[in-house]
């Protein structure tokens, strides 16, 4: 993209920051971008004064009724005692807003969700950059408020209009998953293709012995990576619900400690997050035991999820680094 085109493209952005915020009755203001991947969030003032997120949804992805269901479980998190932002009503009491169709975007939603104010727990391929002791407690702490967000979604009752999606057998191993077909996508070898295709008939058998087992099943976050926790005065927090649905807790715990893995003291970090989240729920030494499934699980993902994002800078790159990494993780599997 062409500096005149990104100049272009932000201005637009910028507009239609501006079109969602009268439902607010907070256009008056420049909206300042923070990030624009899936979605574009920006930081902007509510009428007291207070800093809140904005929400450009990306088109296409998820609807209005999958949306809301979001807010609301997030809403219940909040009420709960969990560090999770929370929706802020329009003007007429609405969660969510649709804009329409335009010259630069399609029809797409907005919300305002309030503001956490932590600090990134880090960054994906960088290293951690905490002392060993702190490193520690802050997986400690994880755990624990992961296991709190399982126990208060288990305690609340969705209401009937309530969708989200699922990180079950189908959303992980069927014929069309929820982040992508990872044996069957663009940039893949036909060698590594046949390699991930037996891979997915071989985990489909142990995937249905886990369905089978009654291995803790419900609402998790599905992408507590190190961008979506944050550190705050007052314990962590967990940001960005936007794949959050329905799934085994053990999918929740891997994806925590994936992105850990090459971390020098990643036993600590996988020990600590263990040790924390059974100090607010049960978690049995069987139901550990399938952590390097729902690891490799996890990381299969990855491939699916690059595969349908070819015009990435370093989909190649990250292709090729997500393949060696489930093949690593499959070896002691098969």
């Amino acid at each position: 993209m062409g500096e005149n085109e990104f100049a272009r493209l932000m201005d637009a952005l910028s507009a239609r920051a501006k079109e969602a915020l009268r439902h607010w009755g907070l256009a008056d203001q420049a909206p300042t971008l923070l990030k624009f991947r899936e979605n574009a969030v920006f930081q902007i003032r509510l009428a007291d004064g207070e800093p809140a997120a904005l929400r450009l949804h990306r088109p296409g992805y998820h609807d209005d009724r999958t949306l809301v269901s979001e807010l609301q479980w997030m809403a219940a998190l909040e009420a709960g005692g969990l560090r999770v932002p929370a929706p802020i009503p329009t003007l007429d009491g609405r969660q969510l807003v649709t804009l329409p169709a335009s010259s630069a975007f399609a029809v797409q939603h907005a919300d305002i969700v309030s503001w956490m104010s932590g600090e990134e727990l880090g960054r994906s391929g960088v290293p951690l950059h905490h002392s060993t002791d702190r490193i520690e407690v802050i997986f400690g702490r994880l755990g624990e408020a992961m296991a709190e967000l399982h126990t208060i979604s288990d305690g609340w009752t969705p209401p009937a209009s309530f969708t989200r999606p699922a990180w079950d057998f189908d959303g992980l191993l069927g014929e069309s998953p929820f982040w992508g077909r990872f044996w069957d996508c663009r940039g893949l070898t036909p060698a590594t293709a046949g390699e991930l295709g037996e891979l997915r008939s071989l985990l489909g058998e142990k995937l249905r012995l886990v369905e089978r087992s009654g291995l803790d099943y419900g609402l998790i976050h599905a992408d507590l990576v190190r961008e979506n926790v944050l550190l705050g005065a007052d314990g962590v927090e967990f940001i960005d619900f936007d794949d959050a649905g329905y799934g085994w807790r053990m999918f929740d715990i891997a994806t925590a400690l994936l992105r850990n893995r090459r971390e020098p003291c990643y036993d600590l970090i996988r020990d600590a997050l263990i040790a924390g989240y059974r100090k607010r729920r049960p978690l049995s030494d069987s139901t550990l035991k399938t952590l390097p499934l729902f690891l490799l699980l996890r990381s299969l993902t990855y491939i699916g999820w690059v595969g349908a994002r070819p015009d990435m800078p370093d989909a190649e790159e990250r292709l090729r680094r997500y393949v060696e990494e489930a093949m690593e993780l499959a070896a002691p599997i098969r």
